[in-house]
């Protein structure tokens, strides 16, 4: 960050003009939580402080995304670590930048009975995603290592898109639903009961709780050949991390893009964001993501992981060196 620190000064002490500034492509989806923090980016110019023309790229979903950065369409997307780690074991020099520490939970009804996850005997579970869902793969190693359960066997586990699933534990279809943090906070401001968040569920299984779930994925070469411009994207969007966790017109300003339903939904998905704003990314967490990668790993195998046993060096830009 010290580097980014003096790229900015620079900016400051001469303001570039659009002409010499480096154009960087985000991949995003149009409502998602990364369009709130790269719309703050733009709107308060805060890419021509730090020296870039950020542009946003709206693309139809997360595989979009990852594919258009393949493809060289896009300078940035947001992805997961432990995706970088793999294409990187497959030979594709991705790396990875924190963006958010938020994670999802699992959510159940106000007036469920459900107090624990010994609770979920024989219950209908909805998961957002896939069977290799990684919040679904802690929940059952939770399950079978504190309460004997294999959900697999001992659950209904029904697998779909998070806003399927919502309007599906909301119509009492569902009696569980572990989904992503958005979704999460949605029904959370509907005054449904977070039994569990993804990070209770890290903390039991003996691994760090604060590490980032998910960050700004660009490719290694691209990074090499811009440091200047990836500085300048690092330092503009640490400007809007800090705006959005201190001014709440920061938010009212964003609203159109949140989609919130009311007012009680607004400031549940506001809350959540700040809260997943990461406060450090030192050597110690990099650390505990590599333990928390070998515990998927096991879990999860080869289907996850692919062939790599231990998290892939270069996975977490530590600035080139």
């Amino acid at each position: 960050m010290l580097a980014a620190a003096a790229l900015f000064s620079i900016a400051a002490a001469r303001p570039i003009q659009a002409a010499e500034r480096p154009v960087i492509r985000a991949g995003v989806l149009k409502f998602g939580t990364v369009s709130w923090e790269l719309d703050t980016v733009r709107a308060n110019r805060f890419d021509e402080a730090g020296g870039i023309d950020l542009h946003l790229v709206e693309l139809a979903g997360t595989p979009a995304t990852q594919v258009a950065l393949q493809a060289g369409g896009v300078e940035i997307i947001v992805s997961d670590w432990l995706w970088v780690s793999r294409m990187r074991a497959k030979g594709e020099a991705l790396s990875f930048i924190p963006y958010s520490t938020a994670v999802g939970a699992l959510v159940v009804p106000a007036g469920s009975g459900i107090a624990g996850i010994a609770d979920l005997r024989g219950r209908r579970i909805g998961i957002a995603g896939s069977p290799l869902d990684k919040s679904w793969i802690l929940l059952k190693a939770l399950a079978g290592d504190r309460h004997g359960l294999a959900l697999d066997r001992d659950a209904q586990a029904f697998f779909g898109a998070p806003p399927l699933l919502n309007n599906k534990i909301a119509d009492g279809d569902l009696d569980a639903v572990l989904t992503f943090w958005p979704f999460a906070a949605r029904l959370e401001a509907k005054g449904m009961r977070v039994l569990m968040t993804v990070s209770d569920m890290l903390a039991a299984l003996g691994q760090p709780v604060t590490l980032p779930s998910i960050g700004y994925v660009f490719r290694e070469e691209w990074a090499r050949a811009n440091p200047a411009a990836l500085g300048g994207f690092q330092t503009a969007t640490a400007k809007a991390k800090a705006l959005l966790l201190q001014s709440d017109a920061a938010w009212e300003r964003l609203a159109p893009l949140m989609q919130a339903e009311d007012d009680a939904t607004f400031r549940t998905l506001r809350d959540r964001y700040r809260e997943g704003i990461p406060r450090s990314w030192t050597a110690e967490e990099r650390d505990g993501a590599g333990r928390l990668y070998k515990l998927l790993a096991r879990l999860g195998g080869r289907e996850l992981v692919g062939d790599a046993p231990a998290i892939a060096p270069g996975t977490f830009w530590t600035g080139g060196e």
